[in-house]
């Protein structure tokens, strides 16, 4: 029993102990050598930095020493009480994990408890690379479907398609399997071989396959071309991994060699990565010696500035136009925000995510199956601002959370005009505005999905109907158009698949019916609710119409998809429909009017 306390205490020392004595934003590396790696995303964190140097010590450093070891020492007397003495079996790992977490709930919502399968999952995405098969899976139906294999992988040099159903899996039948699952039978060392039984639509038997494994690499640059019917160069990156610099060096070298006459670059969806990469990213476009961000914690030795050490590779007299959004986050705001105030390009799209915390992760396990991941810094852009938003940091019901949302209410009540804490100027003098995100120079009304087309998607009826009419039109190419009569078929695949959804409307009816029926009304009111049944059936008829033209481009994009990959999607669907690239090409092409967007700077959107 001794022995079990003295581990117990132990363990807690050690997990309090790392947060006492690492304090610093900038720890030092295991080997004291190599440059700490950093992350800047909505999960990345710094996996080098281990114990490091700390900035001055407080006052009585000895006594408040003695405070912190005598409150640990009230921690292990609760789990020693809790662990002998509950009136039931307790397991000590998951008491000791609830632990914790306790204590990490009224820090930042994104200081966490990594366990081993979400920290592989962040090697995997930091690193971009993996060994399997090279393709996209999902659990529907009861059964694994292919969504889309990469291209250039064995999935794809094998055949095989977006729809197929994978039937078995080295003889193990996928009936029941997660995605998870299927994902770990078909991983493995590459140049080991998997036997996958595929059904696919438009053949009655079963289509064996064997495929060699091989090393899967997760570009971060997704397509890098010309806008058909331009000069305009357009690149869409998805993050930053450890080969985003060369992926994009190699993409905006070609597009120079094409003669382009500006830029337009993708940063949408974006949640970030690595710092290091963010850094390179942002000096293909700032010249020699401009500042990209520096980061600011606790100590004084946490305060660390990136500068550009190269010059821009795309030419500094040429426009650039960089799109953003909600998803725009960390590192992707970073490059955002820099080239924002280096007055180097033009913001378009909506206010980022607002994630700006430098992040470390301390091992808390001697095997490897526990880290804790912990904020020890903020991200600020050159001039200034803060990318942290304050509603993005806290996590929900915690005791930050509920201080701030009171805030919120008397602040609401007061003034609606922007504080001057919040006004910053970018190298030239414009007025940008800081509170957390990218605010953008030219601001795009976002896209607001009405219920059947949220539904359509999320019941897989694009999909599904692309794989059918593709096994039932093997001839299709990428200059394929919707037709009338394809729209009409699709009408009838969602009617044949029995598709439903609850409207705005139907909604609200319900919410009246509940309401009927606890008060025994519903008796009284049959002719109304009869008459109002009717007519939501006959509006949710007239949804389909008023969505017509979103319905059209959906079925485009996935039948595109299946016959000419994500780069036909790209050169046919997304360069040519998507609002926001269409507005960055209207700034770029009209005369004067990038320049007059540069000059003019921003109009901070009023407060409602």
């Amino acid at each position: 029993m001794l022995r079990f306390s003295v581990q117990l205490f132990g363990v807690t020392v050690l997990c309090l102990g790392l947060i006492w004595f690492v304090g610093s934003g900038e720890a030092s590396n295991l080997d004291n050598e190599t440059e700490p790696v950093l992350w800047a995303d909505t999960v990345h964190i710094n996996l080098d930095q281990v114990e490091g140097s700390q900035g001055e010590e407080p006052e009585n450093p000895a006594k408040k020493r003695d405070d912190f070891l005598r409150d640990v020492k009230k921690l292990t007397h609760v789990a020693f009480n809790v662990r002998n003495n509950y009136m039931e079996d307790i397991d000590s790992e998951e008491l000791i994990k609830a632990g914790i977490r306790g204590m990490l709930s009224d820090l930042d919502r994104f200081s966490v408890l990594m366990e081993k399968s979400q920290y592989d999952n962040l090697m995997e995405s930091t690193h971009g690379k993996y060994e399997g098969l090279g393709m996209q899976i999902d659990a529907r139906e009861n059964r694994i479907i292919i969504v889309s294999p990469i291209e250039g992988t064995p999935a794809y040099r094998r055949g095989l398609r977006a729809g197929d159903i994978i039937w078995e899996i080295n003889g193990k039948s996928t009936e029941g399997m997660t995605s998870a699952d299927a994902s770990k039978l078909m991983r493995g060392k590459a140049g080991t071989s998997v036997n996958l039984t595929i059904k696919r639509a438009g053949l009655e038997k079963p289509i064996e396959f064997e495929i060699e494994r091989a090393i899967i690499e997760l570009k971060s640059v997704n397509y890098a071309g010309v806008i058909p019917g331009t000069d305009i160069g357009y690149v869409r990156l998805s993050r930053f991994a450890e080969e985003t610099s060369h992926e994009l060096r190699d993409a905006v070298s070609e597009l120079n060699d094409k003669g382009i006459s500006s830029l337009v670059f993708d940063l949408r969806s974006n949640g970030g990565g690595l710092l290091d990469q963010a850094k390179e990213t942002a000096e293909l476009f700032l010249g020699n010696g401009k500042e990209i961000v520096y980061t600011k914690g606790k100590f004084e030795n946490s305060e660390r500035h990136y500068v550009s050490e190269k010059s821009a590779l795309y030419p500094e007299d040429k426009p650039l136009v960089i799109l953003v959004d909600q998803g725009t986050a960390s590192a992707s705001e970073i490059v955002a925000g820099a080239v924002q105030d280096w007055d180097r390009g033009l913001i378009v799209g909506n206010t980022t995510y607002g994630k700006g915390l430098v992040q470390q992760i301390f091992p808390i396990s001697n095997d490897g199956s526990m880290a804790l991941k912990l904020t020890t810094a903020k991200y600020y852009v050159p001039s200034g601002r803060c990318i942290q938003k304050p509603e993005t940091q806290v996590k929900r019901g915690s005791r930050a959370a509920r201080e701030m949302e009171e805030e919120a209410e008397e602040e609401a009540a007061d003034s609606m005009t922007v504080s001057e804490d919040e006004i910053y100027y970018t190298n030239g003098g414009r007025m940008v505005y800081g509170g957390g995100g990218i605010v953008p120079d030219v601001e795009i009304e976002r896209d607001l999905w009405k219920p059947i087309e949220i539904n359509l998607e999320r019941q897989s009826m694009f999909f599904d109907f692309a794989v059918q009419y593709v096994a039932d039109h093997p001839d299709l190419t990428a200059d394929f158009e919707v037709t009338d009569e394809v729209v009409q078929q699709f009408r009838a695949f969602t009617e044949e698949k029995e598709f439903d959804y609850t409207s705005t409307l139907e909604a609200a009816y319900e919410d009246m019916l509940s309401t009927m029926e606890e008060e025994e009304k519903t008796e009284a009111f049959q002719p109304l609710l009869d008459s109002l049944r009717a007519q939501i059936e006959m509006e949710k008829e007239a949804d389909f119409d008023r969505s017509l033209d979103y319905i059209k481009r959906t079925i485009k994009r996935e039948i595109i998809a299946a016959v000419a990959g994500e780069t036909g999607v790209y050169e046919t669907v997304i360069l040519q429909n998507d609002k926001t690239i269409q507005r960055a090409i209207e700034i770029l092409h009209a005369d004067g009017e990038y320049t007059r967007q540069m000059a003019s700077g921003m109009e901070k959107p009023s407060l409602n």
